[in-house]
């Protein structure tokens, strides 16, 4: 049974990459969302002044972010609008058309199980990828960014749901 939903998990996400409109996706030089880490020089801790490893509010972001990524992975959400909740929403696009009208995007949702904060603008998302309603990727591991001001799935997750299907696509 378990094989059998996370076969269904990974053809849904084998439609984001199957699909002659992801192929038109590219890498424009620009950001991809891909933060890089560094290490602090000696004697420096590698935080922020202060120490600030949250948002201001961190009960509003992580109900925001919640939010955000259920409205993203729900299958009724418009495109329009999931493009508004994805980091660099607009250059991915592409991506997100290509799945829109999918049977198996169309029953693929997520649950958040939990949020931790890794600055004021990131987080790590742990969640349940879904399909038809039962745990098809329980506990996958996905990241949160604030841009602007809004707080979103980070391209990084989306790209690692499209690697579950084993091709390389331009931009991820």
């Amino acid at each position: 049974m378990v094989l059998k939903r996370r076969g269904a998990a990974l053809a849904a996400a084998a439609v984001l990459v199957l699909t002659p409109a992801v192929a038109s996706c590219s890498d424009d030089g620009g950001s991809s969302g891909d933060r890089s880490t560094t290490t602090a020089p000696p004697g420096m801790t590698g935080q922020p002044p202060g120490g600030a490893v949250q948002p201001d509010d961190p009960a509003a972001a992580r109900a925001e972010i919640t939010k955000n990524w259920t409205a993203f992975f729900d299958p009724k959400t418009p495109t329009a609008e999931k493009t508004r909740l994805l980091e660099n929403g607009e250059q991915m696009a592409p991506v997100l058309a290509a799945f829109a009208g999918d049977k198996n995007a169309a029953a693929t949702t997520a649950e958040v199980k939990g949020i931790d904060f890794t600055s004021p603008d990131g987080a790590n998302v742990t969640y349940d990828l879904l399909v038809g309603g039962n745990p098809a990727l329980p506990d996958s591991k996905g990241t949160s960014v604030l841009q602007g001001d809004t707080w979103k799935v980070s391209v990084k997750t989306l790209c690692g749901l499209v690697e579950l299907s084993g091709v390389a696509v331009p931009g991820c």
